[in-house]
């Protein structure tokens, strides 16, 4: 196991030290939340009594396979606390996420938590957002169109694919990658990207993150917004 692996499981156990009986809890999606997802699993097993809700449908197979019972966000206006990891965060609780393809449901789950926890190995947390690509999803229709809006505000665009084909969201939407390299002024273009229509959501997560906990070998340095 890497360093950064190593990490990541040694994040999740301690965020999922945070879950509580009786809470509904937001599952995140990718290889750090997956860490997550398998050590709500082991307290489950152990007597913990939760439900969740997933935000991919590729985090809901693994619920389902690991016995976190589950509920669907169809039928939920707010959510306990979400768990998640992501692809680059500052020291100001901004993040980049994306990276695993469900964004817009992550966007969801997480405005509607009363609390968010982003869990990282050690690489993630970084001075400035935007060596990361960000994850632009958006309506088919209007891939070109978003695309050269995109490229306007210099970004490097790519459409991303699996499989020599563009990339399908659980919605059925293309994933726009585009390559900014800095972003020192993230609002500013969290602002501009959603103007452009034919935009369903961009990967710039920048109020909903309460807590920080990123692995740095075997410790785990937590961080909650608005401590000094």
């Amino acid at each position: 196991m890497s360093n950064f692996v190593a990490e990541k499981s040694i994040a999740a156990v301690r965020a999922v030290d945070e879950v509580r009986d009786g809470m509904l809890v937001g599952l995140g999606t990718g290889s750090t939340a997956a860490y997550a997802v398998k050590s709500l699993s082991e307290r489950i097993k152990h007597g913990l009594r939760i439900t969740a809700v997933a935000t991919s449908q590729a985090t809901e197979a693994l619920a389902l396979r690991l016995a976190v019972p589950l509920v669907p966000f169809q039928q939920l206006s707010a959510v306990d606390l979400t768990i998640d990891g992501a692809d680059e965060i500052d020291d100001r609780f901004q993040a980049i996420k994306g990276g695993g393809g469900a964004l817009l449901r992550e966007k969801i789950t997480e405005s509607a938590s009363t609390r968010v926890i982003i869990i990282a190995d050690s690489s993630k947390l970084v001075a400035q957002l935007g060596k990361f690509p960000l994850p632009v999803e958006v309506v088919p229709f209007a891939t070109e169109f978003v695309r050269a809006r995109l490229s306007a505000l210099g970004a490097r665009v790519t459409v991303r694919e699996a499989g020599g084909t563009p990339y399908l969201t659980d919605q059925g939407n293309y994933i726009l990658d585009a390559a900014l390299d800095e972003i020192p002024r993230p609002r500013e273009i969290a602002a501009a990207i959603t103007t452009i229509p034919g935009v369903l959501e961009h990967g710039l997560f920048l109020d909903e993150i309460d807590t920080i906990m990123i692995a740095r070998g075997d410790m785990v340095e937590v961080r909650h917004r608005g401590e000094a």
